[in-house]
């Protein structure tokens, strides 16, 4: 006798599901986020929110008189549904008078590698790559210097975004191991910032340890973290006009949504999130399989949740980090071969006492990763099956088995 689950797979290449078996003597417990199964957004309560916007004038509005528009989007790397919204920024942008001419599209790719045609489609839609000129952001040139934020992050930005004088963001608000909390100011710093720019603001995570601080930033910490003050600094220095950001449930389907004045959409955004991504963790968990889905391409945010699901007991830990596109490229934090590393990339090793073992499915054995995943004796398997055979053979009786659907989205609380 066996039990099976499915999980969710391949985020922007078929939205398909992954069965999991597993021994029938094995409990299974899902460790849901309590969002996990929030209905998705309808066209009526997109139009509700953009009639409503928070701390600003109807788009239409805020719209009129303003010459040339960058709509600047996050990258394949998040799930945001951006060809969900555009109709109605569109529909409010033609009823301010702009011309299409007027318009262009800029990904907010910080330090992730550049996309392709194919990505610009499947984040946008065919229809409006026909219309709209659709540009990679450039981390190393082309950059408008444009001030300085509070913790001295010289800021420099795109300056096809800065020659703009009406700037739109659109993203999604979910938990983030730095920030606390993704979307936001992000999709400026680091999303179409300088690489000198992205490098001091990501220092900001080292000093926080430095000074013993190490619990204002991480997954769920926002309010006195010195990253997100960074970030929404940033993008008011930049001009940010009006930000868009979605929140997701278990299956990365866009479930609510929030738009208007960046401080306070954000602080909406940010209320709504912290509740609705958290999950418990499961007690005595021998065996944590973690998923990664909504972010699949960054894989290495689904450590966390094995690491702490396993403190209690200690046991085995299974990565599914399968993203038929591999993992992102990172530019300030990858490994680039043995000795040429990003110019933040950090030696870690995350062999703990309680991690008895790691296992990573991953199809197309990525090993160039393995500095990321910075777990030295990881074992590489292609296939389910190959990661329950050797599961088995140390688990003969029972075992508590905890099934995070999407590690790279939830967190975990107390």
């Amino acid at each position: 006798m066996v039990k099976s689950v499915t999980v969710p797979n391949k985020k922007w290449f078929g939205d398909t599901r992954l069965k999991l078996t597993f021994p029938d003597r094995w409990e299974i417990v899902h460790c849901l986020m309590n969002g996990h199964d929030t209905p998705e957004l309808t066209s009526a309560q997109i139009e509700a929110a953009f009639a409503r916007p928070a701390g600003s004038p109807r788009l239409s509005v805020l719209a009129k008189g303003r010459h040339k528009v960058a709509i600047i989007f996050d990258d394949i790397s998040r799930p945001t549904p951006v060809y969900l919204v555009l109709p109605h920024i569109l529909a409010e942008l033609k009823e301010a008078g702009i011309p299409d001419r007027s318009i262009c599209f800029v990904c907010a790719l910080g330090c992730h590698g550049a996309h392709t045609y194919q990505d610009f489609r499947k984040k946008l839609g065919d229809s409006i790559l026909d219309r709209f000129p659709v540009y990679n952001h450039n981390i190393y040139e082309h950059c408008t210097y444009v001030g300085e934020t509070t913790q001295g992050t010289r800021l420099s930005v795109n300056s096809e975004v800065m020659a703009c004088d009406l700037k739109i963001g659109i993203g999604t608000v979910v938990a983030h191991p730095n920030t606390g909390f993704g979307g936001g100011g992000k999709i400026i710093l680091p999303g179409v910032s300088a690489i000198d720019s992205i490098e001091h603001y990501h220092s900001l995570e080292s000093k926080a340890w430095e000074e013993g601080k190490a619990d204002i930033v991480g997954l769920g910490h926002f309010d006195k973290n010195p990253l997100a003050k960074d970030f929404m600094e940033a993008a008011n220095l930049a001009g940010l006009d009006f930000k868009v950001d979605f929140a997701v449930n278990g299956e990365a389907k866009a479930c609510a949504i929030f738009c208007g004045k960046l401080d306070a959409e954000f602080k909406e955004a940010v209320k709504y999130a912290a509740h609705h991504y958290a999950c418990k963790a499961v007690p005595a968990t021998d065996i944590a399989v973690v998923n990664t889905y909504a972010k699949g391409n960054e894989s290495v945010l689904g450590l966390l949740h094995g690491i702490a699901l396993l403190m209690e007991k200690g046991g085995d830990f299974v990565l599914i980090m399968d993203c038929p596109s591999g993992q992102v490229v990172h530019y300030l934090q990858s490994s680039f071969g043995e000795t040429v590393k990003g110019r933040r990339f950090q030696k870690l090793d995350f062999t703990l006492p309680w991690l008895k073992r790691m296992i990573v499915l991953c199809p197309q054995f990525e090993h160039s990763m393995a500095d990321l995943l910075a777990i030295p004796d990881a074992l590489w398997v292609k296939t389910w099956k190959e990661a329950l055979d050797i599961l088995k053979k140390d688990y003969c009786g029972a075992a508590r088995v905890a099934i995070v659907p999407d590690g790279t989205t939830q967190y975990i609380v107390d």
